[in-house]
């Protein structure tokens, strides 16, 4: 029996150093495994090294291998390795020389199926929800007509087509486009940057600042959307001071984003028509406020034009204010007259009855008073008449305070009065209106740079007509070559189906006296006259037999002889 551990047995091994034997080991396991798919849990892992590295390991219930993501490939990956996640990783197995240590070298890295998502997805969700990110209270209400509407999507994809265009058929506003990724590696954290990058602009600085905000993206699978669920999306998204719109995806395609954002549009076409209003539509409601106004300033005049002159009618005319007045002075002036006179007249018959009893004895006793006497009384008349002078001019100053200009004076002032009120309400009219015609001015302002946004899109409107104008007379060209080369065709179907083209091949058709053509032998009799048509003409002929049996006939010796005496050639002549 031969020892093993002879030294003559030993002699006979390979000898390796220990870096050859690690590298074989190396070179093997290389090339026995030179591209898996594993599948485990992540553990151990702390985030990438200072060099850009990342070190952690693959288990599962009874084993686990050592991973490595090198720097490169770890800025390519479409998800971030996160603790305890269960995630499939594609690449090369290869051994560490210098700890004896195998492990796998991560290419591809991909979560353990859509579940997995989900459950990371909600995971998240959780966890920003607790911290008040999706709150309600916290989102905002749109502009009713922004000015400028910022978007975040790609510059190269039809969302940004479908946006612009969707605007300028409901609303036509400027558009600041803010290009970002919206799929692969670092496309979360650009998209969340270009949300912070609008927030950060100044109003009415050199870049203006968007009213409202619409991230976008077009449909896909959950992968493929994964960006918008990213943590640093959806922390820009709660903490945007400006009213943004989530687009991301087709309507049954939920994202964290659309939790955080302040509405969730069901497709990038439905952003755009959240953002903006229906120009008609605003145009038309213009149109029936301005009526309204219209009509209520109009019934406002006509109801202060009645009442004014329903105060007129009340007020009392001219004649009416001087009837009484002026009958009261006639009265009083005739009623003067008569007394004074009455006065005069009965003063003086006293005097007479005094001056008749006293007269005999005083002409004796009193000449020279008497004399006095009728001085005194000369005196006393035209006393009366200077007092009944005093009182006329006395009664005419008063009446003069009653005379009708001063009436006309003072119904002047009162009518001045009146159109001093009728001027204020007017013009108190006419600031109403001018208030109520600023904030129509202000709207009427906003459109005035409209026609030529207007003008230019009924350019493209034009020149899009003028397109399929001319794709119309292509098609209108091709479906009469088409319609030509059928017509031909079943012209050359209708040649080949003539039977001309059949008398051709030197066949002829028998027709009896009525141009009646005949099929069969025994439609003919005996003596009929027929006409035969051939390919170049028709000749006559005579039916020497009609009974149409099918036994032994002899033929005529002298078959030409019968069209000799029947002569029917000249008769018949040729069609052709």
């Amino acid at each position: 029996m031969t020892n093993l551990f002879d030294s003559d047995s030993l002699t006979n091994l390979t000898e390796y150093s220990v870096s050859e034997l690690s590298g074989s080991i190396k070179r093997t396991m290389e090339t026995a495994f030179d591209r898996v798919r594993v599948r485990g849990e992540i553990s151990g892992y702390r985030g990438p090294h200072s060099s850009g590295h990342a070190y952690f390991s693959l288990k599962d219930d009874r084993s686990r291998i050592d991973a490595v993501i090198w720097k490169g490939t770890f800025s390519r990956l479409k998800f971030r390795p996160e603790e305890g996640m269960e995630v499939i990783a594609t690449g090369k197995v290869t051994t560490f020389p210098g700890s004896s240590k195998y492990q796998i070298v991560i290419e591809t890295l991909e979560p353990a199926g859509a579940g997995a998502l989900m459950a990371l997805i909600e995971e998240r969700k959780r966890r920003l929800g607790e911290e008040g990110l999706f709150d309600p209270a916290r989102k905002r209400r749109l502009p009713f007509m922004p000015k400028l509407i910022g978007v975040v999507t790609s510059p190269t994809g039809a969302v940004i087509r479908d946006i612009l265009h969707r605007i300028a058929d409901r609303f036509p506003v400027h558009v600041l486009l803010w290009p970002v990724k919206v799929q692969g590696e670092g496309s979360g954290q650009e998209v969340a940057n270009a949300i912070a990058g609008f927030n950060a602009l100044e109003p009415g600085g050199v870049m203006p600042r968007p009213d409202v905000l619409i991230v976008a993206r077009g449909g896909g699978s959950l992968e493929d959307l994964w960006s918008f669920n990213d943590e640093a999306v959806v922390r820009a998204a709660a903490a945007s001071a400006i009213p943004l719109i989530s687009a991301v995806g087709h309507e049954t395609d939920w994202t964290l984003i659309d939790y955080a954002a302040d509405i969730r549009a069901p497709t990038p076409t439905g952003a755009a028509e959240m953002a903006v209003p229906v120009k008609a539509e605003l145009d038309a409601q213009l149109a029936a406020l301005s009526a309204r106004l219209r009509g209520a300033t109009s019934r406002q005049m006509d109801h202060r034009r009645q009442s004014l002159r329903s105060l007129m009618r009340a007020m009392p005319s001219l004649d009416q204010l001087l009837a009484l007045p002026r009958r009261r002075f006639d009265e009083i002036a005739v009623n003067l007259g008569r007394g004074l006179e009455m006065n005069t007249l009965n003063k003086r018959r006293a005097f007479e009855r005094i001056s008749a009893r006293v007269a005999p004895a005083m002409d004796q006793l009193l000449v020279h008073p008497k004399r006095r006497f009728h001085e005194v009384a000369s005196h006393l008349g035209r006393g009366l008449e200077l007092n009944t002078l005093n009182k006329r001019h006395s009664f005419e100053r008063m009446a003069a305070q009653l005379r009708p200009d001063l009436v006309s004076s003072r119904l002047a002032e009162r009518r001045q009065r009146l159109e001093d009120r009728w001027s204020r309400a007017a013009r108190s009219t006419e600031r109403m209106l001018e208030r109520l015609k600023a904030p129509l001015l202000r709207a009427d302002a906003t459109f005035v740079s409209l026609p030529a946004r207007l003008k230019a899109q009924t350019e493209r409107l034009r020149e899009r007509i003028n397109s399929l104008t001319r794709h119309a007379d292509t098609a209108v060209r091709h479906q009469l070559a088409r319609g030509r080369a059928e017509l031909t065709a079943q012209d050359r179907m209708l040649l080949s189906l003539s039977y001309e083209n059949v008398l051709k091949r030197g066949y002829a058709i028998i027709r009896d006296e009525d141009e009646k053509i005949l099929g069969a032998a025994s439609a003919i009799s005996a003596g009929a006259g027929l006409t035969i048509q051939f390919q170049d003409g028709r000749i006559g002929a005579l039916a020497t037999s009609g009974d149409g049996s099918t036994g032994s006939r002899k033929r005529p010796s002298k078959p030409a002889a019968a069209p000799e005496q029947v002569e029917p050639k000249p008769k018949q002549g040729t069609l052709f």
